[in-house]
């Protein structure tokens, strides 16, 4: 499926630049259009408030919240003025606990969402909440775009993170109009399980699909060397020289993740690349 549609979702006007010039290069390559979500965010969660809360406190965080949608609008027009690119911008605003439906009900409209990296220095949990609602609201997949990160046109050498999960595929078969355009796959298998059911040819069936598909693959079979797979993944992206690693998102709960960490969060928190994920 092409890319005509690209989406994002910005939640600090400091935050801006790298999710906007990758999304700009997105668009230019695959003649796209970019919708720009501007959010203000009410993290004061009014629903909690004690009864006595007065309707003029109501008032004065949705004021706020409104306030600082048409700040990250102001700065994306500026950001984005003589671009050649098509895009929109609108504002929304939501409280915290309602961001996944509003951002959901937005996202599931498009083919790719492009948003900043989570636990960046300065990133808030609205961004983390926003990509999350993108993955699983909105059941669309995400390029995240770390800071000062440049996003090639067309990434030369790209990496699958592959477990065989049907996340990990979702993401494949979600990345094949940028994977079309790498000169190298890489499918990347940490410590596959002795008993499998690729235990005889781990890769071979996604490796045999992205071939069908014109693309050039390799596959890579690495130790276990580290306490954590992220890091093995993210070791080897640095070796190969990776433009971009493909990922399927979340195996674990959200709520497992946050709690005990896991591949999806210490990537996100450790990368240096852009990461293509999908549920």
């Amino acid at each position: 499926m092409p890319l005509k549609s690209l989406f994002t979702v910005l939640t600090d006007p400091a935050l801006i630049a790298p999710a906007l010039d990758a999304a700009t290069v997105l668009a230019r390559k695959h003649d796209a259009h970019m919708d720009i979500m501007c959010l203000g965010v009410d993290a004061s969660q009014i629903g909690y408030f004690h009864a006595s809360a007065s309707a003029a406190l109501v008032e004065q965080c949705l004021a706020r919240a409104q306030d600082q949608a048409a700040e990250i609008r102001a700065a994306v027009t500026q950001h984005m003025q003589g671009t050649d690119v098509h895009w929109s911008s609108f504002i929304e605003v939501a409280p915290m606990a309602d961001m996944g439906r509003r951002i959901g009900a937005e996202a599931r409209y498009g083919d790719l969402a492009v948003l900043p990296r989570p636990y960046a220095t300065g990133a808030g949990g609205e961004v983390e909440a926003a990509a999350e609602a993108c993955l699983f609201n909105g059941r669309l997949p995400a390029l995240i775009i770390p800071e000062d990160i440049q996003m090639p046109p067309k990434p030369k050498r790209i990496m699958i993170a592959w477990n065989d999960s049907f996340e990990a595929m979702s993401a494949v078969r979600g990345a094949l109009p940028i994977l079309a355009e790498a000169e190298t796959v890489n499918v990347v298998i940490v410590d596959p399980p002795v008993h499998g059911p690729e235990r005889s040819d781990p890769g071979g069936r996604v490796s045999q699909f992205l071939a069908r598909h014109g693309m050039r693959v390799e596959i890579d079979v690495l130790a276990r060397s580290m306490p954590r797979v992220s890091d093995v993944l993210l070791r080897h992206a640095v070796d190969m020289d990776a433009d971009l690693m493909v990922l399927g998102a979340y195996g674990h709960s959200r709520l497992r993740e946050a709690m005990f960490g896991g591949a999806t969060r210490n990537l996100l928190e450790q990368t240096r690349i852009p990461l293509f994920m999908a549920r």
